[in-house]
């Protein structure tokens, strides 16, 4: 049993390598390093304040939500707890101190500040259910990627319950909305060009990132927002993308040929990236690493996730209007 964060992340750093060509091995362990993580932020608080002041669940959003995490990560997280928000402090305190603790196990800290830390990812069932409409009623862009991170979550510890009634909700607000699928595909949409109109694979220009492809840009999100918004269109709860596929191939079966690209793609990355020394490192790919083989599986996994998102987008399109 681990007493320190140091401990934890001494774990992670002798274990790695022997789980690192497993895409399911890889985010079984993340899930055990947050997770110990979490127990010893617990004690911690509980020593200091007693214990919690209501039933909570400790959620995980971004890719450790899809359970889709690559040899680095940074924290996505949130609480969401029963009762009132008197209670919120304390689990604000208890964020803070599980933030801490991922920060020391390997995990950096969100840039966008979505943490348990913050009063935005840190509420009770009811807050989160208002703040569903209040999203989603504002529908700017912002509060529709701050609405699609939350619903690609998973609950690590606690109640599930408490997190499957905030996504009940808001199947049922989108079902009365039905002109919000179209504002949430547009929100979806923007996605990196990673081949060009010759078929050449198309580098970053950004300062520091030149000759190298941003592998999650371009390549990875148009499957991920293809059967995010195909879950929310059916009222799948289920985070991961893999899940997704499964669960939609019945209501969508064009999707199925569309599913060993993804995991062809997670192999990909897994392959290139497992000896990446950082986060900030983990979605770039220096052109000049890759074979010609493997440019032209690069290029050829971009573009089906790229027809997937067209037609999920489509077919959403065809039933919106029925």
């Amino acid at each position: 049993m681990f007493e320190t964060y140091e401990e934890i992340r001494q774990w992670r750093e002798e274990t790695m390598a022997s789980v690192v060509d497993d895409h399911r091995q890889l985010n079984a362990f993340h899930d055990q390093l947050m997770y110990q993580t979490l127990r010893i932020a617990k004690e911690t608080i509980e020593s200091e304040q007693g214990p919690p002041p209501a039933p909570f669940a400790f959620f995980l959003m971004g890719s450790a939500g899809r359970s889709e995490q690559s040899v680095w990560s940074d924290q996505d997280h949130g609480i969401i707890f029963e009762g009132s928000s008197p209670c919120q402090e304390y689990f604000l305190n208890l964020g803070a101190e599980i933030s801490h603790g991922l920060a020391i196990a390997g995990y950096e800290k969100c840039e966008g500040n979505v943490m348990a830390s913050n009063p935005l990812w840190c509420r009770s069932i009811e807050s989160y259910k208002k703040q569903i409409h209040d999203w989603l009623n504002e529908a700017s862009w912002q509060s529709l990627r701050n609405f699609s991170i939350l619903f690609d979550s998973r609950v690590l510890d606690g109640n599930d319950d408490f997190l499957l009634k905030v996504k009940r909700e808001s199947f049922a607000v989108l079902e009365d909305h039905t002109h919000l699928y179209s504002r949430l595909v547009d929100n979806f949409e923007f996605i990196k060009k990673g081949v060009g109109v010759f078929g050449q694979l198309l580098p970053e220009q950004r300062q520091g990132m030149k000759g190298e492809i941003h592998l999650k840009e371009t390549a990875y999100f148009p499957y991920v927002n293809a059967l995010r918004i195909l879950a929310l269109k059916k009222g799948v709860s289920a985070a991961p993308t893999l899940d997704r596929f499964e669960i939609l191939s019945y209501s969508y079966p064009f999707i199925e040929a569309y599913e060993n690209d993804f995991r062809e793609l997670l192999k990909f990355r897994l392959r290139y990236k497992k000896q990446a020394e950082s986060y900030e490192k983990i979605h770039l790919l220096p052109l000049d690493q890759l074979s010609k083989q493997d440019k032209q599986q690069l290029k050829y996994l971009i573009r089906r996730g790229q027809q997937l998102f067209a037609k999920s987008k489509s077919v959403l399109k065809e039933e919106s209007s029925l």
